[in-house]
């Protein structure tokens, strides 16, 4: 019996082999790329041929080895420590990612975080050659750096367009992690436009996910390619081998891959090099409102007449969409064509625009809609917004941003300080000159002036609005007014 068995697992297998020939076929889609397919004849079956993208992009891709110094006091007995004589101790912290070559002299695109207050920069290409780099240029709005090592004739990878990228098509993640060198993997896009909150701690309310001053720009490419730690910086590429996205991180509870990983789109990375190379900074744009993604509460509190898109709560003094004929309660559904669902898209939307140039707006207004032509404007500082002064009267204050500075004494993330107090809810309140406001209402995190007139506006009749933060003397406290 058992040699019947195996003798006719044999003949199973050269007949199943007889059936199903390989064979690598092309498959023209509408307005794209061919797309290389290993077919097998009688199953009906096709699978993408990932050799041709994976072949180019393992020799762009380099591992990145970053070090950073500082100093570590000690004690070397008691009587020093009650004291107050620390010994100093230097001490260096490796740390590791990705990176990908973008031009044949040694530019390379990694993360910002990868590289952020390191003191020194090693990159290790495919071939096993170790090159120092130096930082070019980082923007920590978007999680981009540029860095340059001194190379010729380096294999390297060109942008492609992220824009055109759909769910469902297949891409690969092209790292190192774990310090695996040269790691590809495979997977699909699961979606596109993420906000997931994680750079410069942005997190937000579901009721105000965007302001004037945005902390970080996000609007992720999500794939299920498994992306671990070291791949940060790596390239995203389609089947084709072109870079559509940098891949930043991934969604986890224990520190590694469990099916989600996130990429910045090549749209936005493309643009912020481009920049870097040529001006030294990033000319970033605005369209001159505040407002956030549409969200079931706001179609209900608003009464409006579309689910999806972006509201314009307020228009800012000068900007390009008042200048235009925007206005506030206006839902953005369409920029250029594209169709506008969250404020994640009207980002990613604007990021390959500098200032000066005109984008095609499309909104819906009371059920209406009007396209207007927008000329957009240099982001700088933290614009004015037209229904602010009304707000300022109402709490009897100015408002300003926190700097870095301040947020870093105050060892806080986000907030927003009371200044010129005068007569006014605030001053009924009891809050004094100089009162950080951090929270509204426990429900409410207040990073912008934006923040507080929202919060304001869902609270109802004749309920305490409660305002949580920091003290001029760096205590905690919290005060209450009647709306």
């Amino acid at each position: 019996m058992l040699l019947v068995g195996i003798v006719g697992s044999i003949v199973g297998v050269i007949i199943y082999s007889g059936l199903h020939k390989e064979k690598t076929v092309i498959v023209q889609r509408e307005a794209a790329t061919p797309v290389s397919l290993t077919s097998f004849e009688g199953s009906g079956y096709a699978a993408p041929d990932f050799r041709l993208a994976a072949e180019k992009s393992v020799h762009a891709v380099v591992h990145v080895k970053t070090v950073t110094k500082y100093q570590q006091n000690y004690y070397d007995n008691l009587q020093d420590w009650f004291f107050g004589n620390p010994k100093t101790m230097n001490r260096e912290v490796p740390g590791y990612g990705s990176g990908v070559i973008i031009s044949q002299d040694g530019y390379i695109i990694t993360n910002n975080h990868v590289i952020d207050n390191s003191n020194s920069i090693e990159v290790t290409m495919n071939d096993g050659r170790v090159e120092s780099a130096e930082v070019i240029g980082k923007d920590p709005q978007t999680d981009v750096a540029v860095l340059k090592i001194k190379a010729n004739n380096l294999p390297y990878l060109t942008f492609g367009n992220s824009a055109d990228m759909q769910v469902g098509d297949w891409v690969l993640a092209v790292g190192n992690p774990f310090n695996l060198q040269s790691t590809v993997t495979a997977g699909i896009i699961s979606a596109k436009g993420r906000s997931i909150g994680i750079i410069g701690s942005n997190q937000r309310n579901p009721y105000a996910q965007q302001s004037t001053q945005p902390t970080g720009i996000e609007s992720f490419i999500q794939t299920d390619a498994a992306v671990n730690p070291g791949n940060s910086g790596g390239a995203l590429v389609n089947l084709q081998g072109d870079l559509i996205g940098i891949n930043t991180a991934i969604a986890s509870q224990t520190g590694t891959y469990m099916g989600y990983s996130f990429a910045i789109p090549a749209v936005i990375a493309k643009k912020v090099v481009d920049d870097i190379l040529e001006f030294g900074e990033v000319q970033r744009v605005v369209i001159g409102i505040s407002g956030g993604t549409v969200t079931q509460p706001l179609v209900d509190q608003e009464k409006l007449k579309v689910n999806q898109g972006v509201y314009v709560s307020d228009l800012t003094e000068d900007g390009g969409a008042v200048g235009a004929g925007i206005k506030t309660g206006d839902v953005i559904i369409s920029v250029d064509g594209r169709k506008i669902t969250s404020m994640s898209d009207l980002q990613e939307s604007l990021a390959p625009h500098r200032p000066g140039e005109k984008v095609e707006v499309v909104v819906n207004r009371k059920g209406d809609e009007k396209t207007y032509n927008v000329t957009l404007k240099a982001q700088k500082g933290t614009p004015r917004t037209i229904g602010g002064n009304d707000l300022l009267n109402y709490l009897g204050a100015d408002i300003e941003q926190l700097s870095d500075k301040e947020l870093q004494k105050y060892e806080i993330s986000y907030g927003v300080k009371v200044t010129k107090l005068r007569d006014g809810k605030l001053k009924e309140a009891g809050v004094p000159d100089g009162f950080i406001i951090t929270d509204i209402n426990k429900t409410v995190e207040v990073r912008t002036i934006d923040d507080i007139r929202q919060a304001i506006d869902r609270s109802q009749a004749n309920r305490p609005i409660l305002i949580e933060g920091i003290m001029p003397n760096g205590k905690y406290n919290y005060f209450a007014f009647k709306k």
